[in-house]
C-alpha cells in the first residue's frame, strides 16, 4: 500500500516539475487544476472504498456470485461517474476556474490542459474501482505494481509529450495530461484483466439491469459518505492556509514546505488504514469477531510505536531539513515549529484513520464522516482561529495538534463501542439460535 501511494505522488510531482520547466504561467495553470483534480480523486476514492467495503465482506461469506455481481457493478457506477464527469467538466471549465482565481493569462492554458484530462475521466475513476477491488481480495502487491508501473509510464512520458523529443509532438501543457490519461489507461487495463482472468471477480452476465440499483445502493451507501468525507480535507487545507497566509507569504512557504514533509511521513499511516480495511471487512463477513478486534488493536499498536519514532526523528531533523529546501529564517522557523508540535500527536491521528477505515469495512461509514466533520469544522479550524489570535502562527499548529489528540480518543471509544455492540448481536444471534434448537429433516 505504502509502495502504491509513493507511486501516485510520484507521478504528480514529476508532473509539477517538467511543467515547471515551461515556465510560471504554465505552472500556475497546471495549480488551479488542483482542487478539481482532488475532487475527482475524492468521487473515485468514494466509489472503491464501497466497493472495498462490501467485497471484503461477501468474501468473508463466500458468496462468489454476489462478489462478481457487486464488482461488475461497481465498475459500471464507476464509469457512469467518469461520464458525468466528463458533461460537467467540459461544460463548466471556465465559471469553475474563474471562481478559483484564473484570469484571461490562465485560462487558455487551463482549457489546453483540462480538455483533455476531461476526456479521460473514465480513465480516471475506473482504475481507483479496480484496484480497490483486488485489494479487497487482500492483495496489495498487484495494487502496488500496477501503480508503479503506470507512474513510470507517465514519468517516461512526460517529457516526450511536452518537450516533442524522439519525434514526439510538442504538446506543451497539453502533453501533460495526455501523458496522465495513457497511464490511467495501463491502469485500467492491468487491474480489469487480473479482476476478470485471475480472480473471476467480472462477469459479463452481470453487465445489465438486473439487480443494479440493489448494487449500486449497497456501494453508495459507503461510498457517498466517504466521498463526502474525502472532500473535507481540501476544503479545511484551504481555510488553514488562508490563516497562515495573514503572517506573510515566507510562512506559506514554510507550512508548505511543513506539509509536504508531513505527507511523506503519512504514507505509512494511510497505507495501515488501506490494509485493515479488507482484512476487517472479509473477517466480519465470517463471523470472526476477535480477529477483527486484534486488527484494529495491532494497527493501533503499530501506528502508536511508528508515530513516537517519526516524532522524534523530526524532532531532531526538522531545521536542517527545512533549510535544503529555502534559507529563509521565517520559512525554516514556520516549517520547524509545525514540525515540532503537530508530529508528537501523529498516533492520535493514525488511531483516528484506522478507525475510520475499519468503519467503512463495516458497513458503517457514517461515524467517520461525522468525526472527519465535526473535527475540522467544529473544532479545529474555530481552535485555530482563536489560538492563533492569542499566540500566534503557533496557535494553529497547536489547535491541529489538540484536534488529533481528541478524536483519537473519540475514534478509540467509538471503536470499542461498535466492537461490542457487534459482538453482543452475535451473542443474541447465538443464543436465539440454542434456544431453536436443531431442526429436523
Amino acid at each position: 500500500m505504502a509502495i502504491g501511494f509513493v507511486a501516485l505522488n510520484s507521478y504528480s510531482i514529476a508532473d509539477t516539475y517538467f511543467v515547471g520547466q515551461l515556465g510560471t504561467l504554465p505552472l500556475a495553470a497546471m495549480g488551479f487544476t488542483f482542487p478539481v483534480a482532488f475532487t475527482m480523486v475524492s468521487i473515485g476514492l468514494g466509489v472503491g472504498i464501497g466497493t472495498s467495503s462490501v467485497v471484503a465482506r461477501l468474501l468473508g461469506t463466500g458468496d462468489r456470485s454476489a462478489v462478481q455481481r457487486i464488482t461488475t457493478h461497481a465498475l459500471l457506477l464507476g464509469a457512469l461517474f467518469g461520464l458525468l464527469l466528463l458533461i460537467v467538466g467540459l461544460s463548466t471549465i471556465e465559471p469553475v476556474f474563474r471562481a478559483l482565481g484564473a484570469d484571461e493569462r490562465t485560462l487558455p492554458l487551463i482549457r489546453e490542459y483540462m480538455w483533455p484530462y476531461y476526456l479521460g475521466s473514465v480513465l480516471f475513476i475506473l482504475p481507483m474501482v479496480g484496484n480497490h477491488s483486488l485489494r479487497a481480495t487482500g492483495d496489495s502487491r498487484v495494487p502496488a505494481i500496477i501503480l508503479s508501473t503506470s507512474a513510470l509510464v507517465n514519468i517516461a512520458l512526460d517529457p516526450l509529450l511536452i518537450f516533442g523529443l524522439l519525434g514526439f509532438p510538442r504538446l506543451e501543457l497539453q502533453g501533460a495530461a495526455i501523458a496522465t490519461i495513457i497511464a490511467n489507461a495501463v491502469t485500467v487495463v492491468a487491474s480489469l484483466t487480473i479482476l476478470y482472468r485471475r480472480e473471476k471477480m467480472i462477469r459479463g452476465r452481470y453487465v445489465s439491469f438486473e439487480k443494479l440499483w440493489d448494487s449500486w445502493r449497497k456501494l453508495l451507501h459507503v461510498g457517498m459518505p466517504a466521498t463526502a468525507t474525502n472532500l473535507l480535507l481540501p476544503i479545511t487545507f484551504a481555510a488553514i492556509t488562508a490563516m497562515v497566509a495573514t503572517y506573510g507569504p515566507e510562512s506559506v512557504a514554510g507550512f508548505a514546505v511543513a506539509s509536504r514533509v508531513e505527507s511523506i511521513v503519512l504514507i505509512v499511516i494511510f497505507a495501515t488504514q488501506a490494509a485493515v480495511g479488507p482484512i476487517v471487512g472479509q473477517n466480519y463477513g465470517a463471523g470472526q469477531l476477535s480477529r477483527v478486534r486484534r486488527a484494529i488493536v495491532l494497527s493501533n499498536r503499530f501506528l502508536f510505536v511508528y508515530s513516537l519514532i517519526m516524532a522524534a526523528l523530526l524532532f531532531v531533523v526538522a531545521r536542517p531539513f527545512v533549510g535544503l529546501f529555502n534559507d529563509d529564517p521565517i520559512v525554516i522557523d514556520t516549517a520547524s515549529d509545525y514540525l515540532h508540535i503537530v508530529p508528537i500527536t501523529y498516533w492520535a491521528f493514525g488511531t483516528m484513520m484506522v478507525a475510520a477505515g475499519s468503519f467503512n469495512s463495516l458497513g458503517r461509514p457514517m461515524p467517520a464522516a461525522i468525526m472527519t466533520f465535526v473535527k475540522f469544522f467544529v473544532i479545529y479550524l474555530p481552535l485555530a482561529y482563536l489560538l492563533s489570535r492569542i499566540i500566534g502562527i503557533t496557535g494553529i499548529f497547536w489547535a491541529n495538534a489538540i484536534s488529533h489528540v481528541l478524536f483519537g480518543a473519540v475514534a478509540l471509544i467509538w471503536t470499542k463501542r461498535i466492537l461490542y455492540e457487534l459482538h453482543s448481536r452475535g451473542l443474541r444471534a447465538r443464543a436465539r439460535v440454542d434456544l431453536a434448537g436443531p431442526r429436523s429433516g
